[in-house]
């Protein structure tokens, strides 16, 4: 990927996440900042909405972070393994793994007596079900093998991603952080291979650029007869 390109994907998610991230936060704490919009408060609408793009902000570079480097540990995974049906099959036993321990463990830890697990149970499908659209069109996209990295990808690097706010198990920030984290890394993954088809297309203008000069610029043979 180009430098260009790269910085043009950053940019286009960082205001994916911030956008998302506004939305998000309104919607969930709308009770909240209900009487900002009914007493037409520009000054606090602006400074709330200030206050969402620097988070959905940080949680872009999150998932941009997380993105790069399953880039690099499926390229290791593919590497050890030696087979993609062999890794895929990997990546899919860590994946029920992880979406067990969501529902699981988090029950376990966070549920009182008496707590149903239908909540757990619900946020590990807001999870699960977005994924599968998202893997289901990179696989369209591109190629079958596809599928099994992306559902991976977008379960458990999304998961390990969302930790730090899983741990509190604040409800509003979970909300909060899921929804730009999952808009994110779809629209990584979904237009990852269009940027680079564009950057192989930039490089084979510039080798076809360069091609042209050296000929050019080669020492031509004289077409005149020795003086002597």
């Amino acid at each position: 990927m180009t430098s260009r390109i790269w910085v043009r994907l950053f940019m286009t998610t960082l205001l994916i996440g911030a956008v998302t991230t506004a939305i998000v936060g309104f919607i969930i704490n709308w009770n909240e900042y209900v009487h900002y919009f009914t007493d037409f408060r520009i000054i606090n609408i602006l400074s709330a909405l200030f206050w969402f793009i620097l988070w959905g902000f940080l949680y872009s570079v999150i998932s941009q972070m997380g993105f790069f480097a399953y880039l690099t540990v499926h390229r290791f995974g593919l590497g050890i393994f030696k087979s993609v049906s062999l890794w895929n099959g990997v990546q899919v036993v860590i994946t029920l793994f992880v979406l067990f321990d969501l529902v699981y463990l988090r029950y376990e830890t966070f549920a009182k007596s008496g707590d149903s697990l239908l909540p757990y149970i619900v946020l590990a499908f807001l999870l699960l079900i977005p994924a599968l659209i998202t893997a289901w069109f990179k696989a369209k996209q591109t190629n079958r093998e596809a599928f099994i990295p992306a559902l991976f990808f977008m379960i458990v690097v999304t998961v390990i991603e969302w930790f730090p706010v899983l741990r509190v198990n604040e409800h509003s920030w979970v909300y909060l952080m899921l929804f730009p984290l999952m808009a994110c890394n779809a629209y990584q993954l979904l237009i990852l291979h269009k940027l680079n088809m564009q950057s192989q297309q930039v490089r084979e203008k510039i080798q076809s650029k360069r091609v042209p000069n050296k000929k050019a610029n080669a020492p031509k043979k004289s077409s005149k007869k020795p003086s002597i």
